[in-house]
């Protein structure tokens, strides 16, 4: 299978963003990982440097910066476990401008209270940063946990969606 690959500029730095050709929409990519320059387990660019293909995922991810954009509407064609992929499923389901918890999210998925740190675990394995809303997730306390992409960049996103997120009376 034909691996894509771009750099897209981002208030994160360059972003380094991985696909390959839709399975379900003729001429599309379905994107595979996006990472942040110094991410551990951040994939090497690899295969066809193609910028014109991930197009759609540049125009979503700068309205997102912009604080136009709450959300993703992509493909993604990533690969983990049964339990992995509920975890992702719970994080996509996090809301813009909102935070949740380890505990919360093995909560959602039926998870034991013992598989906080398997769920610690799925969420570090998140291959989509940004696109995939791990930076959502803190500690039980309050505080800002561990973040592949750095607790810098963490802060960046989470202020970035407070600013942009409704407020309630």
């Amino acid at each position: 299978m034909t691996t894509l690959h771009t750099e897209i500029a981002s208030p994160l730095g360059p972003l380094l963003v991985t696909g390959r050709p839709s399975a379900t929409a003729p001429g599309g990519t379905a994107l595979t990982s996006l990472s942040v320059p110094g991410q551990k387990n951040a994939p090497a660019p690899d295969g066809i440097r193609d910028h014109a293909a991930f197009a759609e995922a540049e125009r979503q991810l700068t309205a997102y910066f912009a604080g136009e954009a709450r959300g993703f509407d992509l493909e993604f064609a990533v690969e983990g476990t049964e339990f992995r992929r509920r975890v992702w499923d719970a994080l996509d389901a996090v809301p813009y401008g909102a935070t949740t918890t380890y505990g919360e999210l093995a909560a959602r998925i039926g998870a034991s209270r013992a598989a906080v740190r398997a769920v610690g675990g799925a969420v570090g394995a998140n291959p989509l940063l940004v696109l995939r809303p791990c930076h959502r997730v803190i500690g039980a306390d309050g505080s800002l946990t561990g973040y592949a992409g750095g607790l810098d960049r963490k802060r960046v996103l989470l202020a970035l969606e407070a600013a942009g997120a409704p407020t309630t009376a």
